[in-house]
């Protein structure tokens, strides 16, 4: 079981931006129009409706993620889309999905679960940290016009789950302290 956490500082930024007021002329929430609720099925089962997780489902598959996500209750993923998969330059996505890096990317994928449910409506307004699964502080930034997991834009907020929360967001996230190895390399051609 990956170590869990929520920091005190998420707790204290989300307790904040609920007390206080909001101003007079609040910026509109992000993708507001894109908020959908699926909240019958759990996690996994609203990615694969949705049609446009498929390289995110497999890596979970392969990394021995899918059952956590399954039967934990009260999680955040923020999952980037298939495009985001596909806007790494080829060569880093080849060397993460290797069998070799399988441990590596379960980390890297560990670091898009919060084990806490964050909605927008406690991320708008507000800016903290929280602990990923994989141990690493996101930065959370709502205090825009766009909301943002270090540098990752949420383009669609609120994908209700019955176990938790998706945040839908435009990059896959690497934390800070972790390098990607290189690919390995092609078989040479064989000569006769």
């Amino acid at each position: 079981m990956l170590p869990v956490r929520l920091t005190a500082a998420l707790m204290l930024c989300l307790a904040a931006g609920a007390a206080l007021a909001q101003p007079a002329a609040a910026p509109p929430r992000p993708a507001a129009s894109a908020v959908r609720s699926v909240a019958s099925v759990d996690i996994i089962e609203t990615l694969r409706a949705s049609g446009q997780f498929t390289i995110l489902l497999k890596s979970l598959d392969e990394t021995n993620l899918t059952a956590l996500l399954k039967t934990r209750r009260n999680l955040t993923l923020l999952a980037p889309t298939d495009a985001a998969f596909n806007a790494l330059p080829p060569d880093q996505l080849r060397a993460l999905t290797a069998p070799a890096n399988a441990a590596l990317f379960q980390k890297i994928l560990a670091y898009h679960l919060i084990n806490a449910r964050v909605d927008g409506r406690d991320i708008i307004g507000s800016r903290g940290t929280a602990t990923s699964v994989q141990g690493t502080d996101l930065q959370i930034n709502g205090e825009g016009l766009a909301v943002t997991f270090d540098s990752a834009q949420v383009t669609m907020l609120d994908m209700q789950a019955s176990n938790g929360v998706i945040h839908v967001v435009d990059k896959v996230l690497i934390p800070r302290n972790m390098t990607i190895p290189a690919p390995p390399a092609a078989p040479a051609p064989r000569r006769r």
